[in-house]
C-alpha cells in the first residue's frame, strides 16, 4: 500500500482524545487521507480496549464492532457494554479501501467522566470572610473592589508509586489548580460559562505526572468570571445570586499496589489571600507581587496563618416558574447537574509582539500589537519594590495618540501590577480579558523594550478550518478580519464584543455568522456546547432567549419584554442544530433538541394565528444596524414585521426538512403545511406586482428571495428591483446584521454576481472595505464605526471587534472560492465546487477541512484560458462546475475532460459545465 495513504484526525465527539466526557454513547470519527484517485473507503472495523497493551493485542474487552460494510467515517456511535464512571477508553480503527489495501490508524483514548452525583464524595467549600476582614487594608487598595481571588490548599501523602491520578474540578467562580507548585494544565476560565440555573460544568485532568510518592500539595486559586463577576451592562455583580464563590475538587490517585488514595474538598482545606487584590473580566486585574506567599503551591509548606476552609451548600437548580413573561424563577432543592465541557478549552492559542511604542501623555506609553484582539498582556520587569505599573487596553488612539477607551463604557478594562523588587519579574493576569490592539502603560520611567511586552490571543481553541486568498489585498485583509473578529469573540460563547461592558451570547449574531465560522475553524464542538446553553435558557412558553446562556436582571429573568423572542435572534434556536447537521452531518443535535425546536414553533403559531408574525415580538431589532436610508417612518415598523414574518416561514421550512431526515413525516406534512400558510400570508401583505414588495429596502428583497417566500414566475423580477435599490445608493448596500448575511449569496444564486463583487471591492463609504482601507483589523460593529467626515459614531455603542458584518465570509468561500454543500447530501461527503468569478479579480483561492478531509477549490484567469484546480478528499465525491461557454472543449490534465474514466460530464446549463468527480486532484481548463 502507497504510504499517501493514511488515517488521521481521530476524534470522540469532535475532540482529540477528550478527557472526562459523560456522553454514553460517544460517537467517534477519522478522516482517510489518500492521494489515490478514487480512493473510497469501503468498510471499517473499530475496536476499543480498557488498556493500550489490550488494544494491540486486539483483546477487544471494551467493543468490537467487527467489519462493517459502510465508507462511514464520522458520528460512529460507541456500542460497548462498559460506559461507567472513569472508564478509560483506548480505541484504533481499521479501514478497506476500494483496492482491498487495509489501513489501521494509530491509537486514540477517551475516558469518562464522573456520570453520577454520588460518585462527587468532594466538599463546596469557601473562604472563611474573616480572611478577607484581616487583610482589609490591603484589599482595599484600589477604587473599584471587585471580588478578591482566594488561595486554598491541601497536603497530603502518597504511599508508594503512582499508576494513574486524576483530578476533577468545577466552581463557582474560575479556578487555576496546581500541584506540587505546578500548573495542572494552561487551560484559562475553568469551569467555563453555562447556564448557571441549571448545569455547571466540570473539567477532568490527567495529573499522574504532577503526583509524587511521599508528601504532596494540590492548591488552587479561586476567582470570579462569570458567577459572580460582572457581565452585561449590568451595574452589579453577581448575576447569578450570590457575590461568594466556591470550589469543588477530588484528586483520585490508584497506586502500583493497586490501592486507591482520595484527596477531595472539605473543611480540613486551609485558605487566605495572596497577591491578587481584585479581579474582574471588564474591569481588570491588581496584582501586588509583594503579597505573594512562595511555595504556598508546595508540600511543607507553613499554613499556620491560614484559616480553615469552610463547607457550603451545593448550587441548587434554578428554574423559570411561569415564563419570560412573568419574569418568575424558583430553587428547587435539586443539586445543580454538573456534566463533562463538551467543547475546547480556552487558552492562550498565539502571542503578539508590539509593533511599536510611542509616549502620548506624560509617563503614558502606547504599545500598537497591529492587530484588534481578544486577551491581556505579559510584561517583563524589574524595578524597586512598590512600584505601580497599570496598563489600561484600548482598540483604537484619538487624534491626539492618546488611548481611546469611550467605547468601553463602563468596563475598565485595567490591570495593575505592583512590583516585589527582586530582580526580573514576569506576569500576566489569570482571571481576566480585554479586547484591543494597544497597550497604555504607566508607572516606569521609561518604555519597556517590544521584546518585553507580549500580547496573548486568548480564545475558545477551536481548531483551524479554511484558508482564503485572492488577487485583491484588501479582500484578504478583509477575510483576516473575519477570522480575527471570530477569534476575538469565540470564548466560552459567541459573544457579541469582546472590549466593553457586554460579551453576551447574542444569538442573532450568532446564526448569521454561523456558516462562515464553521470555514474559518471547526466550531462542532463549540457550538455543541452553546446549543445547551440555548436550551437550558428556553423558558416554559417555549420562547428562545435573545442571548444564551440567560442572565438575571434585577433578581428576575430576562423576560419576553427584555432579551427574549427577538426575530433573527431567537430563530438561531432552530437554525444553529439545522447548521450543524448540513455542515457537519449531526444528526444527534437535532434529535436532542427537537423537542424545544418545536415548542418555538408550536409558539409562534399559537401567537401569530394569521400566519404573519406581529404579536409578542419582544424587543424586535429588525435589520439591526441597517444604515440610515433603509430606516425611514415609512418603511421601519412594517419591515421589523416582514422580517419576523420572513424568520418564521424559513423555521418553518427548516423544520420540515429536519423532520423528513429524522423519519418523523406527520410532524414534516405539517411544518410544510405551516410553511405554506406562513408564504401565503406573507405574498398576501407584501407582495405587488411584477415581484415588487411593498416594503422596498435591500432586507425586504433579500429575505424573500433568500427563504423561497416568492412565487418562482416573480423571483427574477425581485431580483431586478432588489439590484434597483442597490444601483438606487450608489452601488453600495444599506443592510444591516439581518441582510448582509444573505446579500453577496443572493445576489449570486440570482444571476447577479458581478453587483455582489462591485459590492465586495468598493472601498468608500458604506462597504466592506471601507474600514479596511482605514486600518481595520477585525470586523467593525456598525458600518459607521468610524469615518472620516464624523470620526467615532456614538461610544454607547461603537465596537471595532464584532463579528456579524463579516458574514460576507460564507460567501468568499462559498461563491467566490466555489466550496459549497451539496443540499442532498449533508456534512460535505458530497458537495459541490462552483466559482464564481467577478469582477477584476484575477484568482481567487481557498481551502476547507470538512469533517472528512481538506478541500481546495483555486481559479485562475489567464490570458488565453481559465484554469480552475481542485482536490477532492479520499472517501468523498464532488460535481465541479467549470465556467464556460456551451461549445467550449474542458480539457482536465491537459487531455479532453470528457474521455477521462474518472469524470462523468452532468451536462451544461449555458454558463457552467458540470462534472460529477471521486476523489482525487483535478486541473481543469480550456482548450486554446
Amino acid at each position: 500500500m502507497s504510504d499517501t495513504s493514511r488515517l488521521t484526525h481521530l476524534r470522540c465527539e469532535y475532540l482529540k482524545n477528550p478527557l472526562g466526557i459523560d456522553e454514553l454513547q460517544p460517537r467517534l470519527s477519522w478522516i482517510f487521507e489518500s492521494s489515490r484517485r478514487g480512493a473510497r473507503q469501503v468498510a471499517y472495523r473499530v475496536i476499543v480496549a480498557s488498556t493500550p497493551e489490550q488494544l494491540a493485542a486486539g483483546d477487544t474487552d471494551m467493543w468490537d464492532s467487527g467489519r462493517v460494510e459502510s465508507d462511514q467515517s464520522s458520528h460512529i456511535e460507541y456500542d460497548g457494554t462498559r460506559r461507567r464512571s472513569r472508564d478509560v477508553c483506548y480505541w484504533q480503527v481499521s479501514i478497506w479501501d476500494e483496492l482491498g489495501n487495509v489501513l489501521t490508524s494509530e491509537p486514540g483514548v477517551w475516558t469518562m467522566g464522573l456520570l453520577k452525583q454520588q460518585d462527587w464524595v468532594g466538599k463546596w467549600i469557601t473562604y472563611d470572610p474573616k480572611i478577607i476582614e484581616r487583610d482589609a487594608e490591603a484589599l482595599q487598595a484600589t477604587e473599584l473592589q471587585p471580588g478578591t481571588p482566594v488561595l486554598f490548599r491541601r497536603s497530603f501523602e502518597v504511599p508508594s508509586i503512582v499508576r494513574r491520578a486524576t483530578l476533577y474540578a468545577t466552581a463557582r467562580g474560575l479556578i487555576e489548580p496546581r500541584l506540587n507548585g505546578q500548573a495542572v494544565t494552561d487551560d484559562k476560565f475553568i469551569p467555563e460559562w453555562t447556564d448557571y440555573h441549571k448545569r455547571l460544568h466540570y473539567r477532568t485532568f490527567d495529573v499522574t505526572n504532577h503526583v509524587l510518592q511521599g508528601e504532596n500539595a494540590l492548591a488552587v486559586t479561586l476567582g470570579d468570571g462569570w458567577w459572580s463577576g460582572y457581565i452585561g451592562w449590568q451595574e452589579t455583580r453577581a448575576p447569578y445570586g450570590t457575590m461568594q464563590n466556591s470550589v469543588q475538587m477530588q484528586l483520585e490517585v490508584e497506586l502500583e499496589t493497586g490501592k486507591f488514595v482520595q484527596i477531595s474538598t472539605d473543611h480540613n482545606w486551609k485558605c487566605d489571600t495572596g497577591p491578587i487584590l481584585f479581579s474582574d473580566f471588564m474591569m481588570g486585574e491588581t496584582y501586588d507581587a509583594r503579597r505573594e506567599q512562595a511555595g504556598w503551591d508546595l508540600p511543607g509548606f507553613d499554613e499556620s496563618r491560614w484559616l480553615d476552609a469552610v463547607e457550603t451548600p451545593p448550587p441548587c437548580e434554578r428554574i423559570p416558574e411561569f415564563g419570560f413573561s412573568n419574569n418568575q424563577k424558583r430553587e428547587t432543592n435539586q443539586p445543580l447537574p454538573l456534566v463533562a465541557q463538551p467543547s475546547e478549552p480556552v487558552r492562550v492559542v498565539e502571542a503578539l509582539a508590539p509593533m511599536s511604542v510611542h509616549t502620548a501623555a506624560r509617563d503614558a506609553c502606547i504599545y500598537d500589537f497591529g492587530q484588534n484582539f481578544a486577551g491581556y498582556v505579559e510584561i517583563t520587569l524589574s524595578g524597586p519594590a512598590g512600584t505601580r505599573v497599570q496598563l489600561r487596553h484600548g482598540e483604537r488612539l484619538n487624534p491626539d495618540g492618546t488611548l481611546y477607551t469611550e467605547n468601553l463604557r463602563r468596563a475598565k478594562a485595567t490591570d495593575v501590577y505592583i512590583l516585589k523588587g527582586e530582580g526580573t519579574e514576569v506576569w500576566r493576569p489569570s482571571f481576566t480579558f480585554h479586547g484591543f490592539q494597544y497597550l497604555e502603560l504607566t508607572g516606569l520611567n521609561e518604555p519597556l523594550p517590544l521584546a518585553q511586552v507580549r500580547g496573548c490571543v486568548v480564545m475558545s481553541a477551536t481548531p483551524s478550518g479554511g484558508d482564503f486568498e485572492c488577487s485583491h489585498p484588501l479582500v484578504n485583509r478583509l477575510w483576516k478580519n473575519t477570522m480575527w473578529g471570530q477569534k476575538g469573540n469565540f470564548l466560552s460563547v459567541p459573544t457579541d464584543c469582546p472590549q466593553r461592558d457586554e460579551r453576551l451570547g447574542w444569538m442573532g449574531d450568532a446564526q448569521i455568522f454561523m456558516r462562515t465560522a464553521t470555514y474559518n475553524m471547526d466550531v462542532a464542538a463549540f457550538f455543541t456546547k452553546w446549543m445547551t446553553d440555548v436550551a437550558d435558557s428556553q423558558d416554559v412558553d417555549g420562547i428562545f432567549p435573545d442571548v444564551a446562556p440567560r442572565l438575571d436582571e434585577g433578581g428576575n429573568f430576562i423576560g419576553l419584554d427584555g432579551l427574549g423572542g427577538g426575530a433573527g435572534w431567537a430563530d438561531a434556536g432552530v437554525i444553529v442544530p439545522w447548521t450543524m447537521w448540513r455542515v457537519y452531518g449531526d444528526r444527534r443535535i437535532v434529535e436532542r433538541h427537537w423537542q424545544s425546536m418545536v415548542r418555538w414553533l408550536d409558539w409562534l403559531e399559537r401567537t401569530n394565528p394569521e400566519g404573519i408574525r406581529c404579536n409578542h415580538l419582544g424587543n424586535n431589532y429588525g435589520d439591526w444596524l441597517c444604515i440610515p436610508a433603509d430606516t425611514t417612518f415609512r418603511t421601519h415598523s412594517e419591515m421589523k414585521t416582514l422580517l419576523a414574518t420572513a424568520y418564521w416561514a424559513h423555521d418553518a421550512s427548516i423544520m420540515a426538512e429536519l423532520a423528513q431526515m429524522l423519519g418523523r413525516t406527520t410532524e414534516a406534512e405539517r411544518f410544510e403545511e405551516m410553511e405554506a400558510c406562513v408564504r401565503d400570508a406573507f405574498q398576501d401583505k407584501w407582495l405587488a406586482e411584477g415581484g415588487r414588495l411593498v416594503v422596498e429596502t435591500q432586507t425586504a428583497y433579500l429575505l424573500a428571495l433568500a427563504f423561497d417566500l416568492l412565487p418562482e414566475h416573480v423571483r427574477g423580477q425581485a431580483a431586478e428591483h432588489l439590484v434597483r435599490l442597490i444601483a438606487k445608493e450608489g452601488w453600495h448596500l444599506s443592510t444591516g446584521f439581518i441582510g448582509i448575511k444573505e446579500l453577496n449569496p443572493t445576489l449570486t444564486l440570482t444571476g447577479h454576481a458581478d453587483v455582489a463583487g462591485r459590492l465586495l471591492c468598493n472601498e468608500d463609504y458604506p462597504s466592506w472595505l471601507y474600514p479596511v482601507v482605514h486600518g481595520a483589523t477585525t470586523i467593525w460593529e456598525r458600518w459607521n464605526g468610524w469615518t472620516a467626515e464624523e470620526g467615532f459614531f456614538d461610544p454607547q455603542m461603537n465596537s471595532f471587534n464584532h463579528y456579524s458584518l463579516g458574514s460576507v465570509g460564507e460567501w468568499l468561500y462559498r461563491h467566490l472560492a466555489g466550496i459549497e454543500l451539496d443540499p442532498a447530501h449533508p456534512g460535505f461527503k458530497r458537495f459541490v465546487i462552483k466559482p464564481y468569478p467577478t469582477g477584476d479579480l484575477e484568482y481567487a483561492r481557498a481551502s476547507y477541512r470538512s469533517i472528512h478531509g481538506t478541500i481546495e477549490s483555486s481559479w485562475q484567469r489567464l490570458e488565453d484560458r481559465f484554469k480552475l484546480n481542485v482536490r477532492i478528499p479520499a472517501n468523498t465525491e464532488a460535481t465541479v462546475c467549470y465556467p464556460c461557454p456551451p461549445e467550449a472543449a474542458v480539457l482536465e490534465g491537459g487531455l479532453p475532460a470528457n474521455e477521462s474514466k474518472w469524470i462523468r460530464m452532468l451536462g451544461h446549463d449555458g454558463q457552467y459545465v458540470a462534472f460529477s468527480v471521486p476523489s482525487g486532484t483535478y486541473e481543469f481548463s480550456t482548450a486554446d
